[in-house]
């Protein structure tokens, strides 16, 4: 069953951290944060990344679930996600940047890491709803 660590981005947001820190996990790792800022979920298989975090209680955001908006958006640091199809992200940002959508998106590797609530990211925000 794939693991999804996952962290944050308003919790890099109040450390300055940078969302491309090599060391991101390791350094949440030793800051004692609740569960819902910075854990690992198992994943089903076939099942979508956000579906999985709210099963275990998390208020992850979103709005469409139809990967037609940003709100949902996450940046993989490790592993690969596999996701419907979506009509909002460009090819640069799946790419380039990573850019992974979590309502439609499931782990396609054993191990991912993930930077949830990404929608804050300036590329992103005026495709929130």
């Amino acid at each position: 069953m794939p693991t999804v660590e996952y962290l944050n981005y308003e919790v890099l947001d109040d450390q300055g951290w940078d969302i491309n820190d090599d060391d991101l996990f390791e350094k949440a790792a030793g800051e004692g944060f609740d569960e819902e800022d910075y854990g690992s979920l198992e994943v089903n298989q076939g099942e979508y990344i956000l579906e999985s975090a709210e099963a275990q209680g998390y208020d992850w955001p979103f709005s469409c679930r139809a990967g037609a908006c940003a709100n949902c958006a996450a940046i993989i640091k490790e592993g690969e996600i596999d996701m419907d199809m979506q009509q909002i992200l460009s090819d640069e940002e799946v790419e380039d940047k990573n850019v992974r959508l979590t309502c439609i998106g499931s782990p396609a590797t054993d191990e991912v890491k993930i930077v949830y609530n990404a929608k804050h990211l300036d590329y992103l925000q005026n495709r929130v709803i």
